[in-house]
């Protein structure tokens, strides 16, 4: 018999979070972006439109600004996702970061967080 295998959930990124959504904001999403819950975004500085954290550009985009609290696939437009951006908590292990990220990169994007008011921590 197969092993069922459950996604990540709201539940097992989200921690803590203010009372009255405030930790809470919604971002328009660019077109084009395949982002799951958990994704770790920056903001574009041009447009303001979120996209997938590049630690290696010079355009917003390298600053963590907040996490995804649900998956984004705009195919044709933009697209509203809900993020975290401020005074909250996350589970480390849901984070979704992008591919080649170093751990230098991925320490400083914690930083960044932190900076915002999202701790992020170890375990369940």
């Amino acid at each position: 018999m197969p092993n069922l295998v459950e996604p990540n959930n709201l539940g097992d990124l989200l921690k803590y979070e203010a009372p009255q959504f405030y930790s809470r904001d919604l971002l328009t999403v660019a077109n084009g972006q395949n982002l799951a819950l958990g994704a770790v975004v920056g903001l574009k500085t041009s447009d303001g439109k979120a996209r997938v954290l590049a630690p290696a550009a010079n355009d917003g985009t390298e600053i963590a600004a907040g996490v995804l609290l649900m998956a984004a696939q705009p195919s044709g437009a933009d697209a509203q996702a809900l993020a975290v951006v401020r005074h909250a908590i996350v589970a480390e292990t849901t984070l979704v970061w992008p591919a080649g990220i170093t751990a230098n990169q991925k320490t400083a994007a914690l930083g960044q967080l932190k900076a915002i008011g999202i701790l992020v921590r170890k375990g369940a």
